[in-house]
């Protein structure tokens, strides 16, 4: 099996044992939902919700080897543990809480990436908006091609309604007016600069 999928493997069944809520996010959702790429780690969203944190770093830090020596302090601070697969891939789990994760985890589904081997990603739309609210140039290529492959079946509407108050949050306006370019463009591609 590919070592990206064995370490997605292995992370998922940790997360099922304990009954955890999680999802696939970065390169291993992309593949679902975009234009496939190469990557060489791991990304997953933990629900821990806040104040139980100490509760999944700790269980995590029991399962898998830590890739900081202050690994416990460090994901405390920044709600991400930084962990390696039993092959030494990277993993990199985000602890979140906001209710954008909360409804994000229930539209999660599997994604089978082997025979008899399936991945629980996040939606296209839910990559979309943690794209979009990540901002940095990958992001906007991989919403590119999430946009291109699904077309007409990215609910939008969905997006929006997830994306203004995290953009409000950052208080991020850039954003909002480069993806209305994206979605119009897509809709209409003679939109296109002769550029793109």
């Amino acid at each position: 099996m590919n070592p990206i999928y064995a370490a997605a493997s292995e992370i998922q069944l940790f997360c099922r044992d304990r009954d955890w809520r999680f999802f696939f996010i970065g390169g291993l959702a992309v593949q679902r939902w975009g234009e496939p790429r190469f990557t060489r780690d791991v990304d997953v969203t933990i629900v821990s919700g806040f104040g139980g944190e100490a509760t999944f770093v700790d269980g995590l830090l029991s399962g898998f080897r830590a890739r900081l020596p202050d690994a416990r302090e460090f994901a405390l601070r920044n709600r991400v543990v930084l962990l390696a697969s039993s092959e030494g891939i990277p993993i990199d789990v985000a602890l979140g809480a906001m209710p954008f994760e909360e409804e994000a985890v229930r539209r999660a589904s599997a994604f089978e990436v082997a025979p008899g081997v399936g991945l629980t990603t996040c939606s296209a739309e839910d990559l979309v908006v943690l794209k979009a609210f990540a901002g940095r140039d990958r992001d906007w290529l991989d919403i590119e091609g999430i946009v291109a492959r699904q077309g007409p079946r990215l609910d939008e509407a969905l997006v929006w309604r997830e994306l203004r108050p995290l953009l409000r949050l950052k208080e991020d306006i850039a954003t909002e007016g480069r993806l209305h370019r994206l979605f119009a463009d897509a809709r209409d591609p003679a939109r296109r600069s002769p550029e793109a």
